[in-house]
């Protein structure tokens, strides 16, 4: 059957059990689309790479029934024309069918992507006779509504080969069973603001452990810094409401179907005050796991100093 013929459509089988797993892989160039497609045929699944948008339908058809090939990724970029216009019905053709595909956006900074594209001394896709970086903001504009409707946003910004691994084998470890996945992530300001963030608090009105001799050593994990940030009555009052305004988010993400959600907790270096934090939020926070909320703490930048 070719990709325009609907006229037998590969239905996942009611009685057969769940469909096979399917994931889209895109994003930004040299953001590690690539490498993430590695981890997961790493896994055991089946990557297909570089495939044009409108050949994904064509791919379920022929993966739909095979047992070994229970769990698909396509890796899909900007090359092939009408790019987002080709995704887009595609998605909404496995969507008729039954399945449910997750989008993840492999993402990173302009900086970033300038700096690897330099490495390899390989020109932008969409660069032309410009700049490298006019390259890279033509795709950012053309991948924009894309990136704000994927199921999860991976920012490599600050990840090396084996830091995105472990990434991309957390989301596809997702317990099968929970509504939605809830990341805290604890980072530094003076790397960047996590571009995967839905939500992002600033820890940087509280007092910072890094100029007290004695505790710059330590970090949020240890106890001396722990009591030391979370012990003030500002960092007690900006966790209630943090709470409180966090349950309502994710009360609404339920109702409207969102799988993942990032909050970052941010200091200035990562090490101290976000970190502390961080953990706290999400111990106040793991009661939503009885309502179906997967729930994961990491922390970004700890360890870089």
């Amino acid at each position: 059957m070719s990709p325009q013929d609907h006229s037998r459509p590969a239905q996942p089988d009611p009685g057969g059990g769940a469909p096979p797993d399917v994931v889209i892989l895109t994003g930004m160039s040299g953001a590690g689309r690539t490498t993430a497609g590695d981890v997961l045929e790493d896994r055991g699944w089946y990557v297909v790479d570089n495939l044009p948008p409108s050949m994904i339908p064509a791919l379920m058809d022929v993966t739909a029934d095979d047992p070994q090939r229970q769990r698909v990724a396509a890796v899909v970029d900007v090359r092939s024309r009408d790019f987002t216009t080709e995704l887009s019905v595609a998605l909404s053709d496995l969507t008729d069918r039954g399945w449910r595909p997750r989008v993840v956006f492999v993402d990173a900074s302009d900086e970033a992507l300038v700096r690897r594209f330099d490495a390899v001394r390989r020109p932008h896709p969409l660069q032309g006779e410009g700049l490298l970086l006019d390259g890279i903001r033509r795709e950012r504009r053309m991948l924009g509504d894309l990136r704000s409707n994927a199921d999860v946003v991976v920012d490599t910004s600050n990840y090396n080969v084996h830091q995105l691994s472990a990434k991309v084998d957390s989301l596809i470890r997702v317990d099968q069973e929970a509504s939605l996945r809830l990341a805290v992530l604890s980072f530094g300001f003076k790397y960047g603001i996590p571009l995967d963030a839905d939500t992002v608090l600033d820890l940087r009105f509280l007092p910072n452990p890094y100029w007290n001799p004695e505790l710059r050593p330590y970090t949020g994990k240890d106890a001396a810094v722990r009591e030391f940030v979370l012990g003030q009555d500002l960092a007690g009052r900006f966790l209630d409401h943090a709470v409180q305004m966090l349950e309502t988010s994710i009360e609404g993400y339920l109702s409207e179907g969102r799988r993942y959600v990032t909050v970052a907790v941010g200091c200035t270096g990562g090490k101290h005050r976000s970190v502390a934090t961080a953990e706290e939020l999400s111990r106040r926070l793991a009661h939503l796991e009885s309502s179906g909320v997967q729930l994961t703490t990491f922390h970004r930048d700890l360890g870089r100093e």
